[in-house]
């Protein structure tokens, strides 16, 4: 799981392009560089996702994308799951970052464009800009919606530093470098949340490559990735005691019922988190209690009995197999921290 937008459904592009523009939606003096701006690139239109939505689930086995689980109720019952004992990826992160910053920041170039990726409302970013020296701050995010929140939060917290929002799909290839030409300084892409392990392996694989083009000669990645470790622990993360990630997935149905005028009965589903170990990976499902048959628009879907519907995959990796992913990425001089259970892991990368 990884921080939610405000909408999951983000507008056509080019209405975003309209309702973007800086002049609209910031105030304050002008910073020297002129007002934050968002640049909107490869951001998929409600047509189109709701096109794969709906695809996805006459797929065997079905699949609802996980960037459907944030609607205002997935959002607030997200919110719940990081503060549940067991999900321990948010707090485990976030302590290494606390207890490490010093040393991770000693590693990384001064006066940096800081590219952070899938941004969310940037509050992961505003510790690491003072400490390494950042003078240009780029958010990244599918949502443009949340790149409105972070501009407006960042120019009102660092008023010496540019800010610039880049809206675009992370399942498209990156293009920033026309963005980043726009500073001399080198870029750090961060990269935190283990949203890394969203990706199958080759695709992550792939984001790594363009990250890694995007780096010249003196850019580094800055990477946190949650750890393989018992299964006990990685399955109660993903289905709590309280049943707060179980009624998280299940709202899931009702935001498709939403869309694409279903009819899903959330009752008639259970959620299920196993962990994988061939794949290494947690798998989230939505398993049918009983043969129905569900209305999907004009259409209808059976189900059999204990038929699952996938809704997230999350893969865990060692600090060994990542630093290889990494490797193969086009990148070396890793850098590597971890908690003293080491359940997760931070990396900071050079272009090899």
């Amino acid at each position: 799981m990884k921080p939610p937008p405000p909408h999951h459904v983000p507008a056509p592009a080019s209405a975003l392009a309209h309702s973007l523009d800086p002049e609209l939606n910031f105030r304050g003096e002008p910073a020297p560089w002129g007002p934050p701006s968002i640049v909107v690139d490869a951001v998929e239109d409600r047509a189109s996702q709701l096109a794969a939505l709906r695809a996805g689930l006459f797929e065997h086995p079905a699949q609802i994308s996980p960037k459907f689980f944030y609607d205002a109720q997935g959002c607030a019952l997200y919110s719940a799951i990081c503060e549940l004992q067991e999900y321990y990826p948010t707090r485990t992160e976030a302590a290494i970052f606390d207890r490490y910053r010093g040393a991770i920041a000693r590693r990384l170039p001064r006066g940096a464009q800081w590219v952070d990726l899938g941004c969310g409302d940037g509050a992961k970013s505003w510790p690491w800009l003072e400490p390494v020296g950042a003078r240009r701050w780029l958010g990244v995010d599918i949502s443009p919606q949340w790149l409105r929140i972070s501009l407006d939060a960042g120019t009102g917290r660092f008023p010496d530093v540019e800010f610039v929002g880049v809206a675009t799909d992370f399942t498209k290839p990156l293009r920033l470098q026309r963005v980043l030409r726009r500073s001399p300084a080198p870029a750090v892409f961060f990269y935190p949340g283990s949203s890394i392990g969203n990706f199958t392996p080759a695709e992550a694989l792939v984001l790594l490559r363009s990250v890694r083009e995007h780096l010249g000669a003196d850019g580094r990645l800055l990477i946190g990735v949650d750890g393989v470790k018992e299964r006990h622990v990685l399955e109660a993360a993903y289905d709590d005691a309280l049943g707060v990630t179980a009624a998280f997935n299940l709202n899931v149905l009702r935001v498709v019922n939403r869309e694409l005028g279903a009819d899903f009965d959330p009752r008639r589903f259970a959620h299920r988190a196993v962990f994988n170990p061939h794949a290494g990976r947690i798998e989230m499902h939505l398993v049918s209690r009983e043969a129905q048959t569900v209305r999907i628009g004009h259409d209808e879907r059976h189900f059999d009995d204990g038929e699952a519907v996938v809704t997230e995959y999350s893969y865990k990796y060692t600090a060994q197999s990542f630093s290889a992913l990494l490797r193969d990425a086009g990148f070396g001089a890793l850098q590597h921290w971890s908690d003293d259970r080491e359940w997760f892991h931070v990396f900071v990368a050079a272009p090899a």
